[in-house]
């Protein structure tokens, strides 16, 4: 199914919602607009021009959850204390924007209360500090996004078979990839509205492998 999204986007979309209950509760984004480091590792012309958002529908394929298995953590602590700064300066560099500026665009784009996840199998787990729900869930299809530039996105969809009330029940994933691949990161959206999820696009959690360290988080976006 395709949804076109208006709005003031840039090159290429990724957003969020988190409407859970309690410590749950966040926002999150589909992230097309000021998204401007490449994710992918593969040097080809396909995966270039899809990384933009540009993609023919036969190239999509249904992905498993194993995708995005392992432990992961969320890169907003990082820009919150700092960490990131290089990151922002080197967008402003680059960019139409000051550091501060965009220290404030990813202030929205990266905040969650959900610092890491884990996904082992069919289950996903959130973590709040300390405390923790998780649910079982299996694949819902994918949803392809297209934004006011013309590229387009691909949210890879898991709906809650059982587990905690307080788990979403709804969770969408956006990694610049449309067919089964291993992902490096990602930005996730979660709740219990999966419609409502497909329209959010101011705020995208984001998150790494918890194996990486801050310094080197911080290599792989200035790689790219």
């Amino acid at each position: 199914m395709q949804k076109t999204l208006t709005g003031s986007l840039g090159a290429i979309a990724l957003s969020s919602l988190l409407c859970l209950a309690g410590p749950m509760q966040a926002q999150a984004d589909d992230h097309a607009h000021d998204h401007d480091h490449a994710h992918t590792h593969d040097d080809s012309a396909d995966a270039a021009q899809i990384y933009k958002g540009y993609f023919q529908d036969s190239q999509i394929a249904d992905r498993p959850l194993s995708d995005w298995e392992g432990e992961w953590q969320s890169v907003y602590p990082l820009l919150q204390d700092g960490t990131l700064d290089p990151v922002m300066a080197d967008k402003a560099a680059h960019g139409d924007k000051s550091a501060e500026d965009y220290r404030a665009y990813y202030d929205t784009g990266y905040a969650t209360d959900v610092d890491r996840i884990e996904i082992d199998g069919a289950t996903v787990r959130f973590f709040t500090g300390a405390d923790s729900v998780s649910g079982t869930y299996e694949s819902d299809g994918y949803e392809v996004l297209t934004y006011d530039s013309g590229n387009r996105g691909v949210r890879f969809i898991f709906e809650k078979t059982e587990g905690d009330d307080a788990a979403p029940g709804f969770i969408q994933f956006s990694d610049h990839r449309i067919a089964p691949s291993v992902s490096d990161h990602y930005h996730l959206y979660w709740g219990d509205d999966r419609e409502a999820l497909l329209s959010e696009l101011t705020n995208w959690p984001t998150y790494y492998p918890a194996t990486l360290s801050p310094e080197q988080i911080v290599s792989e976006m200035l790689a790219h």
